[in-house]
């Protein structure tokens, strides 16, 4: 299970509630009183949801599409609301969105992956929410950039807001990706590392966009430590005005969760205590072992930078580095390991090879070893 994190929160009260994960659910876009009542009353009635969501402004990637209901949707909500006891969660972009989900006594307000993206607008909606006191979950935005979505958290709290989650939904990408949205797990788990006391949540939906994804990203964020999930339900998804593909029947929604396997942080068990501390140490020494073979590679490339300085040669050989790229993932591959971890670790390695020999050549290093999470850390 989860661990709560420590801040006292909506959120973390009903973690600790719970014993949990915590659970949202509801249909991409309130598309009818009559669909926001009948999944509200089925997740009510299976009783394993925390939090109802519903889009109400859906602003799309280009005009002309189904874009929500608008505010006239903001009653079916608070009549879902009276009628099952769930508490409302809401998408807000304006200041103007804030006011009028705040009217009509909506519980839980989230900031959108196109919105975190854009400093001046998360100001904006962090001056409205001022003094409201109404929880805000932050989702992470398009692009893989931690330092926007903190940015974000710490705008909403410089404003007073201390009930916050953040919503992990992935990341675009020109990449090939069997995924709408990239997941990058790296961005997440630095994220809890360093905000150990923030509510983290994983949004299967937006990072699979296909329904039959859902249940395998879930099980990863939850097996990662993450304390909920929030999935798109629908009463009939294949009709749905918007994200047809990703979204599920409530019973669907049940049967996922019902297969999901909700494991420890830890265990008691002396025997695995005692093993997994032998592990470790194994680990530990074998880490020692892999510096010290790093540290022979990295005084070999000097060495060799020298003889190019001494023989005015050009840093980069491309055939060189297109041999080692080629071989050492099938080196790789005959020992058991990824080619793809081996091929991204080796990418490393040159980098920092150029960054070492442009120091010998020219006195100085012009880059360092850029960050493998992102431009953001």
């Amino acid at each position: 299970m989860p661990t709560t994190p420590t801040a006292d929160t909506f959120f973390t009260r009903r973690l600790a509630q719970k014993g949990n994960p915590l659970i949202i659910a509801g249909p991409c876009s309130a598309e009818s009183e009559e669909q926001v009542l009948a999944v509200a009353r089925a997740l009510k009635a299976a009783g394993q949801a925390d939090i109802y969501r519903a889009g109400i402004w859906k602003p799309r990637t280009k005009p002309g599409g189904f874009e929500g209901r608008g505010t006239a949707a903001l009653p079916w909500l608070q009549a879902a609301r009276q009628e099952t006891g769930l508490p409302m969660a809401i998408e807000v972009a304006t200041p103007k969105h804030v006011e009028e989900a705040l009217k009509h006594g909506i519980d839980v307000l989230w900031i959108g992956a196109r919105t975190t993206v854009n400093p001046f607008a998360v100001q904006e909606l962090a001056d409205a929410l001022a003094g409201t006191g109404v929880p805000v979950m932050v989702k992470n935005p398009v692009n893989p950039d931690l330092a926007l979505w903190i940015g974000a958290i710490e705008r909403l709290e410089r404003a007073g807001i201390r009930d916050l989650a953040a919503i992990h939904r992935g990341f675009s990408t020109f990449a090939p990706s069997r995924y709408r949205n990239a997941p990058t797990w790296a961005i997440p788990i630095e994220l809890k590392t360093r905000r150990p006391d923030l509510v983290l949540l994983n949004d299967p939906s937006h990072i699979g966009g296909r329904r039959d994804l859902l249940l395998p990203i879930a099980q990863k964020a939850l097996d990662l430590d993450y304390d909920g999930l929030i999935i798109e339900t629908h009463p009939d998804p294949d009709h749905a005005l918007s994200d047809a593909a990703q979204q599920v029947t409530p019973a669907r929604l049940q049967e996922i969760l019902s297969e999901l396997k909700y494991r420890y942080r830890s265990s008691d068990n002396a025997d695995y205590r005692n093993k997994a501390e032998e592990l470790r140490q194994k680990m530990d020494e074998a880490d020692h072992e892999l510096l010290e073979v790093l540290t022979r590679r990295a005084a070999l490339t000097q060495e060799l930078a020298e003889y190019k300085k001494e023989n005015n040669v050009k840093i980069l050989q491309l055939e060189r580095w297109q041999e080692i790229f080629r071989t050492r993932p099938e080196w790789a591959a005959r020992l058991g390991l990824n080619e793809r971890f081996i091929a991204e670790l080796y990418k490393l390695i040159h980098i920092e090879s150029i960054r070492q020999q442009t120091e010998v050549l020219n006195g100085r290093a012009i880059d360092a070893v850029p960050a493998p999470l992102g431009p953001g850390l």
